[in-house]
């Protein structure tokens, strides 16, 4: 007797298993789980997260009709960007769109959704079950992590890692991976989307290894006295950017994901 196929949510876990493993074990993962980050690097940290989730949301939004969209499509309990535009005044001031700093993989990030969000949108579904998944479950535990590493009195500055809309982030989650098992994909759709979901984790980790060799240059220089020193130096250092940016973009991500 032959076991029944795995659900598509299934599926994704086991392709990308091998990945979880690997990325776990980076130096910068370990580190950012101990409580290592300081206030500039969480600042540029928001910055790499609302262009990420802003490319995302906005095709999402698009294809929120598009039959693979519609069933895992919850903008009111999930959306992240609103969030991360409050966190970012708090921490940037009313001008904050004038000093967003923006790396270059991160552009990347956000110019690969918006090519599937225009060509193949059923591969946002990769993208949106990691991440948002992810931030409902190892979002919880980095929103505390953070808060205690920054010694933030309160969670102002911390609404990414809030969901209001969400009574329940186990029994939301299961609901989320039954809509998505619902979803009708062809045989070709669903490899695509299981390809997505890998290509979405080793291009995390191949950052993770470039990042890891510069480490040392980044913990250098964001320990620098000057609250002007993201935008007054990254922006004249594209190293710095790839750099500083990425990496507290991506152990954030990673964080979430792995608890997947």
């Amino acid at each position: 007797m032959t076991d029944p196929p795995l659900d598509l949510s299934e599926q994704i876990k086991a392709a990308t298993k091998d990945n979880h493993v690997r990325a776990e074990n980076t130096q910068l993962m370990l580190s950012y789980q101990k409580g290592q980050i300081t206030l500039v690097q969480y600042k540029v940290l928001l910055c790499s997260l609302y262009e990420i989730y802003k490319a995302l949301e906005e095709e999402l939004d698009r294809n929120a009709s598009h039959p693979a969209v519609a069933p895992i499509y919850f903008p009111q309990e999930l959306a992240r960007v609103e969030s991360l535009e409050r966190d970012l005044e708090h921490f940037w001031g009313s001008e904050w769109r004038k000093k967003v700093i923006v790396p270059a993989a991160t552009q990347r990030y956000g110019q690969r959704l918006r090519k599937i969000g225009r060509e193949n949108p059923e591969l946002l579904v990769a993208h949106a079950y990691t991440r948002y998944l992810g931030d409902l479950s190892g979002g919880q535990v980095l929103g505390k992590i953070t808060q205690k590493s920054l010694g933030l009195i309160s969670k102002d500055g911390l609404s990414f890692f809030q969901f209001p809309g969400v009574s329940s982030p186990n029994r939301f989650k299961q609901l989320y991976r039954s809509r998505m098992n619902s979803i009708e994909l062809t045989e070709e759709e669903k490899a695509a989307v299981l390809e997505e979901a890998v290509l979405a984790f080793e291009l995390n980790i191949q950052v993770f290894d470039d990042l890891q060799k510069m480490l040392s240059v980044a913990t250098e220089t964001v320990n620098q006295p000057s609250d002007r020193f993201p935008a007054a130096i990254l922006r004249s250092s594209p190293i710095l950017q790839y750099t500083v940016g990425l990496c507290l973009a991506l152990a954030t991500i990673g964080v979430g994901i792995y608890a997947l």
